[in-house]
């Protein structure tokens, strides 16, 4: 009788160590990932989808510097958008808004696997990993907005908010 117990308590021990193990190797990468990334993480894990490869990653809506509205302090206002999966995706008719209904539309961009773009507010020439919008005015309000990347269907794909009355 003693033997059957060692036995049962061996068993019910390594499925307790096992049971860990999973939950602490889905808890940190969670941890080390940016908030839009842990999100997206956190609902495919729940909806069991694969987890999306297109995301915002790191928003800069308030321009390091004075704002004097000139178009290098417009540029160091962005959105980057990360490319999570190993395969490029074609980002073309892609639409970036911000909660006053500006919009921006990607032209002929592929992001490849593993990469990232930033979105500046300003005038300049599109080159690997920078696209600019051409605006003469800041677009992200630094109390409080929203960035919503949609795709070329006009559907969800990420959205950042940050600031007072957040969702």
């Amino acid at each position: 009788m003693s033997t059957a117990r060692s036995r049962t308590t061996r068993r019910l021990a390594a499925a307790v160590l096992a049971a860990g193990a999973v939950v602490g190797a889905i808890a940190l990468p969670a941890t080390a990932a940016t908030p839009s990334a842990a999100a997206s993480s956190a609902a495919a894990q729940a909806t069991k989808a694969p987890r999306p490869s297109i995301i915002i990653g790191q928003v800069q809506y308030n321009s390091p510097g004075y704002d004097d509205g000139s178009n290098r302090s417009l540029n160091g206002e962005w959105v980057e958008i990360r490319n999570l999966g190993r395969h490029s995706v074609n980002l073309r008719d892609y639409s970036l808004t911000d909660r006053q209904g500006h919009r921006y539309y990607f032209d002929r961009l592929r992001l490849e696997g593993r990469s990232s773009v930033k979105v500046h507010t300003g005038e300049g020439h599109d080159r690997y990993g920078h696209v600019y919008q051409d605006r003469h005015r800041y677009v992200w309000n630094n109390d409080r907005d929203t960035a919503t990347l949609r795709n070329d269907r006009g559907r969800l794909v990420d959205s950042v908010s940050w600031g007072r009355g957040r969702h």
